[in-house]
């Protein structure tokens, strides 16, 4: 079954887009079939697309929200600028923690307290948003999780201790604290506050996982104008200011915790995605997981009395992060060492890690991703020598196995290299942020859904409306009938899929048809429509003919998704972690404001200071002061603000009057001078604290 074009507006752009299109599905049934892109999207209708012209958008960034890192970036003056977050990095972790006093972390911060608060960090969202509590990868996955997951009305939960105590999660609260802190790079770099943004998924992501992740980007205080697929945002990287003629290219995009694959037509800035598979629990992670299970065995074939390590979070967390450092050196290196002091119970660990085990050890899953390769050529019934570029995206394609197997695949071609797997996602998804506030006007994207769409009828038949891989935005109709003689209500269940059974399918969701006229069955006509949005989400409405009654929804398997209620309690909950991390900066800032002043009067009264004109009793008494406020810092950790303020002004108030005394009994101008010198070199880095620098968080293992 073909899908039928949806009704749109008889304009110039939108007709091309269908012309285009559909002649491209048609070109090799009938090759007298016109396929000029080029003529077919003049620059003054490039707009039709969703894209508003002028300063809106100002701001709109493109988000890679990774499974392992997030990476951000902005398409302005013609060019996309990747943001570094505010440790110069240009790519962040995808972890969130809360520190033992209650202070939530998030990205490096978060990730390097990981070994010494593993059930506190949180990592891998992505790998649970949009899922159900039986999903058996979930389910996998927990096992290896240092944090707890909970099950809350069938969906997952992350359990973790903040400053009010026990606290249950929802994946989206996680992942919108990964993409407030996207947000916030974006403001600190660009000096003004960004409220629009596009999102990347993974493109076999489904319904639920889309819709998900739409909801997190609404607790982060981000209107997502537009979800789209990574592949096709790392195509639009590679294909940017690119005028070449027609050209097929396949995406290979493996990276921390996905697989994607994807082949486009790129000709003379229109992309158009012809075929997408891939696996969304699939990438270097699991990887990991593979080398983490072989020194397990190992160690505890060494040590038998020591085999319950896996007990002991803390090792198993110190272990995984050594394993993903020998991984990334066995890129460039054929062995590495990986070493633990004090793995556990005071033993080391200690271990060589060759480029050849690793291989052997992930064999089949590297060797599963030339079928999902297959499968895309398969629906596009392209063969290998049709495709004219092969790009690799994603962390995990600079294994160097990955490359081989890859290039052997396509027959000995070589590999196109030239994006930052890192962050080609993101640069293309700036671009599409360009593209929809009109700051670029040459490129047209056309995207697919990447599974079938349909509902049940008799039998629990899965009768397909919408065939994979359709070019969005889609709206397919098609005619139904009644079962059962006088039925007064139908059920519509929509799933998505490719088996001919529904009980092998997702259900995405149901509604209920009413106030159908008495009939025998096979009278009534119900008219079901799907219609699929630019962002992959699907809208289905029912209308029985003979009286027009009419149900209309935006699936959103409400089992599994948040409730408009449940996304403004965590709205408003993101706003109170903003607000405490807001106070817990103001402590953090008295903190260091009072031990840079205390350190710099027990210096002005060291010996060291030669020039020093002293007292022996004054300096003798900011010596006291100032060793009994370092004292104070020591024995009080949790110190609040006002106890902190408290002890700046009691210290000003014993040493300020020492200084101010020597002022005003300093006879000599040229001592006056020298005095001021000093203080002026003493104090020159608390002021420079004071203005420009932002407090490092201290976080103790």
């Amino acid at each position: 079954m073909k899908p039928k074009a949806p009704d749109l507006p008889k304009d110039f752009g939108r007709q091309c887009y269908y012309v285009c299109a559909y002649a491209k599905r048609s070109k090799k049934k009938d090759q007298s079939f016109s396929t000029g892109r080029s003529s077919c999207f003049p620059k003054t209708h490039r707009n039709l697309w969703g894209c508003t012209n002028g300063d809106d958008g100002l701001g709109i960034v493109g988000i890679d929200l990774g499974t392992t890192y997030s990476c951000v970036g902005i398409y302005e003056n013609k060019r996309v600028q990747i943001i570094p977050n505010d440790q110069g990095n240009r790519i962040t972790p995808s972890y969130v923690a809360f520190a033992p006093d209650g202070t939530l972390l998030v990205g490096d911060a978060a990730k390097n307290q990981l070994a010494a608060n593993p059930t506190n960090t949180i990592f891998d969202s992505k790998r649970i948003i949009g899922r159900e509590w039986s999903d058996k990868s979930l389910q996998s996955d927990i096992k290896y999780f240092p944090f707890k997951v909970v099950n809350k009305g069938n969906k997952p939960h992350i359990e973790v201790t903040t400053s009010s105590g026990p606290t249950r999660l929802s994946p989206e609260e996680v992942s919108a604290m990964i993409l407030r802190k996207m947000k916030e790079i974006s403001e600190a770099y660009l000096n003004r506050t960004v409220t629009k943004a596009v999102v990347t998924v993974p493109a076999y992501f489904n319904d639920a996982q889309r819709r998900a992740t739409k909801d997190a980007g609404t607790i982060a205080g981000l209107n997502v104008v537009r979800i789209i697929n990574e592949p096709t945002a790392a195509a639009i990287a590679y294909g940017l200011n690119k005028q070449d003629s027609e050209k097929n290219i396949l995406v290979y995009d493996l990276g921390g915790g996905t697989f994607d694959v994807s082949l486009l037509t790129i000709d003379n800035g229109v992309f158009e995605v012809i075929a997408t598979s891939g696996d969304t629990h699939l990438g270097g992670q699991d990887f990991d997981q593979r080398v983490m299970e072989h020194f397990l065995k190992l160690w505890k074939k060494k040590y038998p009395t020591k085999a319950d390590v896996e007990k002991d979070q803390a090792a198993v967390q110190k272990l995984r992060r050594e394993v993903e450092k020998a991984k990334r050196s066995l890129s460039s290196l054929p062995e590495a060492k990986v070493e633990v002091e004090s793995f556990y119970q005071g033993v080391d660990f200690s271990e060589t890690l060759t480029r050849t085990k690793f291989e052997d050890l992930n064999a089949d899953l590297f060797k599963s991703t030339l079928k999902t390769v297959q499968k895309v050529l398969d629906d596009a019934s392209f063969s290998i020598k049709d495709v004219h570029e092969v790009i690799l995206v994603g962390g995990s394609t600079r294994i160097p196995k990955i490359h081989s197997l890859v290039k052997d695949f396509f027959g000995g071609k070589e590999l196109n290299l030239g994006l930052n797997p890192d962050e080609a996602v993101a640069y293309g998804a700036a671009v599409q942020g360009g593209i929809l506030g009109g700051t670029a006007q040459d490129v047209v994207l056309l995207d697919v859904t990447p599974l079938t769409l349909g509902i049940e009828t008799v039998g629990g038949v899965f009768t397909k409306l919408i065939p994979l891989n359709s070019l969005i935005p889609a709206q397919h109709t098609q005619t139904f009938s009644t079962a059962q003689d006088n039925q007064a209500t139908v059920t519509i269940k929509v799933y998505e899929g490719e088996r001919p059974l529904t009980r092998d399918n997702h259900l995405l969701g149901q509604f209920d048809l009413t106030g159908i006229p008495p009939a025998p069955r096979g009278v009534p006509q119900i008219e079901v429509t799907f219609a699929v949005d630019n962002n992959g989400i699907l809208r289905v409405k029912a209308e029985e003919k003979g009286t027009g009654k009419k149900q209309e929804i935006t699936i959103t398997n409400d089992d599994n998704r948040l409730s408009e209620a449940e996304i403004k309690k965590m709205i408003d909950d993101a706003k109170k972690y903003a607000e405490t991390d807001k106070e817990r900066r103001k402590v953090v800032d008295a903190r260091q404001d009072l031990e840079n002043l205390a350190y710099r009067y027990k210096r002005l009264s060291s010996p060291a200071e030669k020039e020093n004109r002293l007292s022996e009793a004054d300096k003798d008494t900011l010596t006291k002061a100032a060793e009994e406020a370092i004292s104070f810092l020591d024995n009080n950790p949790s110190a609040t603000l006002d106890e902190l303020r408290q002890q700046k002004d009691e210290l000003e108030k014993v040493c300020n009057p020492i200084i101010a005394s020597l002022n005003r009994n300093d006879d000599s101008a040229q001592d006056h001078s020298e005095f001021e010198a000093i203080l002026r070199r003493c104090f020159q880095g608390i002021i420079k604290t004071f203005t420009f620098m932002e407090p490092t968080p201290i976080i103790t293992v």
